[in-house]
C-alpha cells in the first residue's frame, strides 16, 4: 500500500472593513482564497505566508495570526493529501495592482445567512426549514441532529450565537445543501469556493467574531481616525448584528480604548461628529488583560 503524498500549503484569509462591509481577498474570480506552497527556506510559516501574499497579491500584510491546520484525507486526490495551514490577516483594503489580480469580496456573498443586521433574512428561514426536514429523517441520531440544528441556528427558544459560523456551515454540508458537498443543491446558498476554502473562511469569521469581544482587533480594520458611529457600524458589520447604541458607547467609555483627536467631521450629513483614535498607549496593557467590545444578542 503506497503512502499518500503530503502537500503542505499556506492559505490566507485577508479581511478588510470597507464602507461598513466586511470583505475578504479572493483569487480565481472570487472562487478561492490566496494560497501557495510552503517553502522550507523561510524562517517561519508566517514569513512564508507574508512573502507569498505580498508577492502574489501586491498587498502588504499587517496583523497576522495562525488560524487552523486543515488536513482532512478527502480534500484531494487519493495520492495527494493536502495539509492547509491557514492564517487570518487584518488589513486596510488597497486596490490590487494590475488586471487579473485578486478581488475583494463581501464575505456575506459566501454566507448570506450570517448577516442579521436587518433581522433574520428569508434565506435563513429556508435553510432551517430544509435542515429540519433533513434532521427528521428516520436515520439513527434524529434527536441529536435536531438539537444540533436548534443550537446552531437559534431555534426552539435558543439564542442565536454569531460565533457558530462553522457549525452552521458544517450542518449545511452534511445535509447536502451547498455545492461543496458534491450534490446539486436545490437552492443557491451563497457563492461556493474551491475545495474547503469556504470552510476555512467560516472558521476565520467565527474567530474574528469571537475575538472582537475580548481583544481590540477592530482597530486593525478602522481608519486612523473615526467617529463613534463608524466604530459601532464596523463592529456590527463583523458580527452581523445590530447593537444598542447607548450600551455600546457606555462600554466603549468604560474600556477607555479611544481618545478624541480634537477634530470633527461633517461627512455624516448632520451635526459635525467628533473624531476619535485608538489609544496606542494602552496596547500592551489591553493585550495582557483583554478588552471587550460589546456584541448584542438577538
Amino acid at each position: 500500500m503506497t503512502e499518500a503524498l503530503v502537500h503542505p500549503e499556506l492559505i490566507a484569509v485577508l479581511t478588510a472593513l470597507t464602507d461598513d462591509v466586511p470583505r475578504v481577498m479572493t483569487v480565481r474570480t472570487g472562487a478561492a482564497l490566496p494560497s501557495g506552497p510552503f517553502e522550507s527556506d523561510h524562517r517561519s510559516l508566517q514569513a512564508g505566508l507574508r512573502s507569498w501574499v505580498e508577492s502574489q497579491t501586491g498587498h502588504p500584510v499587517g496583523y497576522l495570526e495562525q488560524l487552523y491546520t486543515f488536513a482532512d484525507r478527502d480534500r484531494g486526490p487519493d495520492d495527494l493529501r493536502t495539509i492547509s495551514i491557514s492564517y487570518l490577516g487584518l488589513v486596510r483594503e488597497q486596490a490590487p495592482p494590475g488586471g487579473g489580480r485578486p478581488l475583494w469580496k463581501d464575505w456575506y456573498t459566501y454566507f448570506p445567512w450570517e448577516d442579521l443586521r436587518g433581522g433574520r433574512p428569508e434565506i435563513l428561514e429556508k435553510i432551517t426549514d430544509m435542515l429540519t426536514q433533513w434532521g427528521m429523517s428516520d436515520r439513527p441520531g434524529r434527536a441529536h441532529r435536531l438539537h444540533r440544528i436548534a443550537y446552531a441556528f437559534g431555534l426552539d427558544d435558543m439564542a442565536w450565537n454569531e460565533e457558530l459560523v462553522l457549525q452552521r456551515y458544517e450542518l449545511m454540508y452534511e445535509a447536502g445543501l451547498i455545492a461543496e458537498a458534491g450534490l446539486a443543491p436545490a437552492f443557491w446558498f451563497g457563492k461556493p469556493m474551491a475545495g474547503d476554502h469556504r470552510r476555512i473562511l467560516a472558521t476565520a469569521i467565527a474567530r474574528l467574531r469571537a475575538k472582537i469581544k475580548y481583544r481590540p482587533v477592530i482597530f486593525e480594520l478602522m481608519p486612523e481616525s473615526f467617529t463613534l458611529l463608524q466604530l459601532q457600524k464596523g463592529v456590527e458589520a463583523l458580527a452581523g448584528l445590530t447593537l444598542h447604541k447607548p450600551n455600546f458607547r457606555r462600554q466603549i467609555d468604560q474600556q477607555q480604548l479611544i481618545e478624541e483627536t480634537g477634530e470633527t467631521t461633517s461627512e455624516t450629513g448632520g451635526r459635525p461628529a467628533r473624531l476619535y483614535r485608538y489609544r496606542h498607549a494602552i496596547l500592551t496593557e489591553r493585550a495582557l488583560a483583554g478588552s471587550r467590545l460589546p456584541v448584542a444578542r438577538m
